[in-house]
């Protein structure tokens, strides 16, 4: 053939990156007999052996290593051209996807959401939950939702406002352990923290509260669980004021500690800033989550 199928060219470089069949299905959405194929049809079209089999999976040869920095120069070539195409598209109809992270799809994007479906019945929303950042270069989604400070080139990037972070439990666990008084109280109580994240740990400190991971008597990364532990009532957890204000039963922990507030971002491609129903949905969530960040930093500690 002439010309190297730019289809066979991604799953060759899926393969390389993922160091196996199943790891580059994965990645792509794919079959694995379907990469298979297409690893024969790229082997045949070249006339070169550009995998060998290992214990360990996949070994490129050095046939294909040569390929390899060419395969991704032709496939950022072929996202700039997919995005400027897609930020040129004007109807308010089609698929416009957003990422953001667990807590904030799940508890706070919802009802924007719903509201986003009545105003604009046309568009559909696919919806990536993951506190890992997607690449939005490599159109992973159109549209992020942040809680930290972009740092990748060729975004834009509009902040929102902040998201104030606070020390919670229920008042049934108050009512029965005691309130906290003092900072030091903290040492005599159920506290809900990371697994393997100092983060917690840091934040405390820079309060002279010294407390060692042992001292957190329920340890988890998964924010989900967090959110769900703190309300079950199994001990005082950090949370979001502007979601912990929304359940009555939840009280804030009052005692000089400030555990300042996350920066919520919406970042998109440059390239896709002209689309319609992209800038439309951008618009959306920028008014709804700004209003409603006003709103939280507006109200007063309960």
């Amino acid at each position: 053939m002439n010309t190297l199928d730019w289809t066979l060219l991604r799953s060759f470089l899926a393969v390389v990156e993922g160091g196996s069949l199943s790891a580059a299905a994965k990645s792509m959405g794919a079959t694995q007999p379907t990469l298979s194929r297409h690893i024969r049809e790229l082997e045949t079209a070249l006339g070169v052996i550009l995998f060998t089999r290992s214990a360990q999976g996949l070994d490129p040869t050095a046939a294909a290593l040569g390929l390899v920095h060419d395969a991704r120069t032709m496939g950022a070539a072929a996202e700039a051209l997919n995005l400027k195409a897609r930020g040129r598209q004007q109807h308010l109809f089609g698929t416009v996807r957003i990422t953001a992270s667990v807590i904030v799809a799940n508890l706070m994007l919802p009802p924007i959401l719903a509201a986003l479906r009545q105003a604009e019945p046309s568009i559909q929303i696919e919806i990536v939950a993951s506190d890992a950042n997607q690449n939005l270069l490599r159109r992973d989604a159109d549209i992020a939702i942040r809680m930290a400070d972009p740092t990748q080139n060729a975004l834009i990037a509009r902040k929102l406002g902040d998201s104030p972070m606070g020390l919670f439990a229920t008042r049934a666990y108050f009512d029965r352990r005691g309130r906290i008084a003092a900072k030091d109280d903290l040492k005599n109580h159920d506290l809900i923290g990371f697994d393997r994240s100092d983060l917690l740990i840091r934040g405390f400190a820079t309060y002279d509260i010294a407390l060692a991971r042992e001292e957190f008597s329920m340890r988890t990364d998964d924010a989900m669980l967090t959110w769900n532990l703190l309300l079950s009532g199994a001990g005082i957890g950090i949370a979001q004021v502007i979601l912990a204000e929304r359940q009555s039963d939840l009280e804030q922990v009052d005692a000089g500690i400030d555990f300042g507030a996350l920066p919520v971002w919406l970042v998109m491609s440059e390239e896709v800033r002209s689309n319609a129903r992209i800038r439309r949905v951008a618009d959306f969530l920028s008014s709804a989550l700004n209003d409603l960040l006003k709103a939280a930093t507006a109200r007063p500690i309960r």
